[in-house]
């Protein structure tokens, strides 16, 4: 049987990442951290158990910032990519925009985090059709 994986890295190719399937827990979430992380009102993210993502670019592992007591966010050093979090679980969440083909149904998100700080002027539809 063949595993599915899932491929993406940063603006500039140094950052790459394998994740091995299943894809789980895809959400969007507008926390605060998310917002200034992403430059984006919410961000869509999609969680791997650390033990089956691999950094496979010619950068290695991206570089990270202590963002919580429970985990740091993820950036490429060169071109400043925001890659995902890495949490002390062992977690790795990546953002969906950085996947080779984000339109893979198995990345749609099922739930929004942190539905109070996003802006009042935008709509997030999730994958179960719930706003």
């Amino acid at each position: 049987m063949r595993k599915t994986i899932y491929t993406g890295g940063c603006l500039c190719g140094a950052i790459r990442f394998e994740a091995t399937a299943p894809a789980e827990k895809p959400h969007t979430c507008s926390c605060r951290f998310c917002q200034q992380h992403t430059g984006a009102p919410t961000a869509a993210w999609v969680e791997f158990p650390a033990e089956r993502v691999a950094w496979t670019g010619t950068g290695g592992k991206p570089s990270t910032w202590r963002s919580s007591d429970y985990s740091s966010r993820a950036f490429c050093p060169a071109c400043g990519s925001s890659i995902g979090a890495v949490d002390d679980d062992p977690v790795v969440a990546l953002l969906i925009g950085g996947f080779d083909d984000p339109r893979d149904p198995a990345l749609a998100p099922q739930y929004h985090s942190f539905e109070d700080c996003r802006p009042d002027w935008l709509s997030v539809e999730t994958a179960s059709g719930e706003e």
